[in-house]
Formats: C-alpha cells, structure tokens, sequence
C-alpha cells in the first residue's frame, strides 16, 4: 500500500508529519493487504493559519477493482483530525471489506 501526503500551505512540520501519518495508516490499513493499492491524505488549515480554527484530514483509500472510499474529519487540532478521519475510513472498509466476504 503507498500512502501520499498532501498538505496545504499553512500545515507546519511537513516531513515529521508526513512520517507521522503514514506510520498511522499503515498501522490501521495494513491488514486490508492488496485490497488498498494506495491512500490518499489531504491535510488542511480551514482558518488559514488564524487561532481557533480548524484542521482538517481527508483520506481517500484507493482499492483495487473497486470505486474510492473516503473520509474526512475536522477538529481544532491536526493530530485529532487525522486520527478522526483514520477511524471513519477504518470503519467504511470495514463495512465494504465484510459485505465482499459475505458475497
């Protein structure tokens, strides 16, 4: 599985964050195997870097044969938005993953 993080111009500490993220994936995605050939992470500032605002991590997993899943999360704190959107793409692979098998 490759994972590839986009971040928006106001997100700082882009390569321990990167290495952040894909650690966090592979650590919840890995057991999907083949069947996610790559995620997608877009992280963004929707306060463009002003206090108080929001962070937000879209993850889009690619699967193999299949349509896209995606989540997203939103949260004051960017590490809480990653982990959001993490365990909501977990779950909707999950789902999709179970209904296959029960095929």
């Amino acid at each position: 599985m490759q994972v590839q993080v986009n971040t928006g111009a106001h997100i700082d500490g882009r390569e321990a964050l990167t290495a952040h993220v894909e650690h966090e994936v592979e650590a919840a995605l890995g057991r999907f195997g083949d069947w996610i050939t790559r995620v997608e992470v877009h992280l963004s500032d929707e306060s463009a870097g002003k206090a108080g605002g929001h962070r937000k991590c879209l993850m889009e997993a690619r699967l193999a044969g299949r349509q896209p899943a995606a989540a997203s999360h939103e949260s004051p704190h960017l590490h809480e938005a990653i982990a959001g959107a993490l365990k909501k793409l977990t779950r909707l692979l999950e789902t999709a993953h179970g209904r296959l098998d029960a095929h």
